[in-house]
């Protein structure tokens, strides 16, 4: 069993108007095959924390922990993160001119395994997968993203996450965009990769949709930079019912909270 540890983490990054604080004191533990929804308002921290775990140098670590089996990933860079078994699904991934799919992929997988998959084996995967995930096989040379449509985009995150085989993903949003078919696609998917390797999630999500696909074991809601409340798949239902008002900073309402 592996396990993902965030401990009191303290996250700002720089403004316009000086150092901005974000994450206020984080702290979460996943484990193998547990599926975390974490649910908030627009502005609380999520992807903040989704991205800092990722290490994207744009946000500052003040103080706290993050490992992964006991290993410091803030000390990591984010290809040594990926290579120690993380994964992030962005909630905008980015376009890759001249980079095909297929090189992308398999150079992505050398590098995360240590060694380059056998041709004859790689491209039965690379192809099983893609027709899971119903992606037209033409795809596969196209350069990553470039002319992709939203649901496309999010097809070829969870295709990456199928075939690299990490031990926890981060899922920021994977919903949004996304239409009622493909939804069910991306999320059969991630429910595959799951399945196969016993994978640990992390969901980042406004909705209560994707987790009817997707079943959280525990679900947690984030505001001003922390965890507030955490609770079982319950708890997304009364969030869908009664918002997150009771949840915001005083002073705030759900107007302000989601500009």
């Amino acid at each position: 069993m592996s396990t993902l540890e965030i401990k009191d983490l303290h996250v700002s990054v720089e403004t316009k108007e000086g150092r901005k604080q974000i994450l206020k004191g984080a702290t979460l533990t996943i484990n193998s095959g547990e599926t975390h929804a974490i649910m908030g308002p627009n502005g609380s921290g999520k992807s903040t924390l989704a991205y800092t775990l990722a290490g994207h140098p744009k946000y500052l670590v003040d103080s706290g922990q993050a490992l992964l089996d006991g290993e410091d990933l803030l000390k990591m860079t984010p290809d040594e993160r990926a290579k120690a078994g993380l994964f992030l699904a962005m909630q905008y991934p980015v376009e890759v001119s001249g980079v095909s799919m297929t090189n992308f992929l398999r150079t992505a997988k050398t590098e995360v395994d240590g060694k380059a998959p056998a041709i004859r084996t790689w491209t039965k995967e690379l192809n099983e997968a893609m027709k899971r995930l119903r992606m037209d096989p033409k795809f596969a040379q196209r350069s990553v993203n470039e002319g992709f449509s939203g649901g496309e985009k999010k097809r070829a995150e969870v295709l990456q996450l199928e075939l690299l085989k990490p031990k926890f993903a981060i899922l920021d949003e994977t919903d949004s965009g996304l239409d009622v078919d493909a939804l069910r696609i991306v999320s059969e998917g991630v429910n595959r990769a799951k399945g196969s390797t016993g994978l640990g999630i992390m969901m980042v999500t406004h909705y209560t949709r994707i987790l009817k696909y997707i079943k959280p074991d525990i679900v947690h809601v984030f505001s001003d930079g922390r965890f507030v409340k955490t609770g079982g798949p319950e708890l997304a239902d009364e969030l869908e019912e009664t918002g997150y008002d009771q949840y915001l900073p005083e002073g705030s309402d759900s107007e302000s909270a989601l500009a």
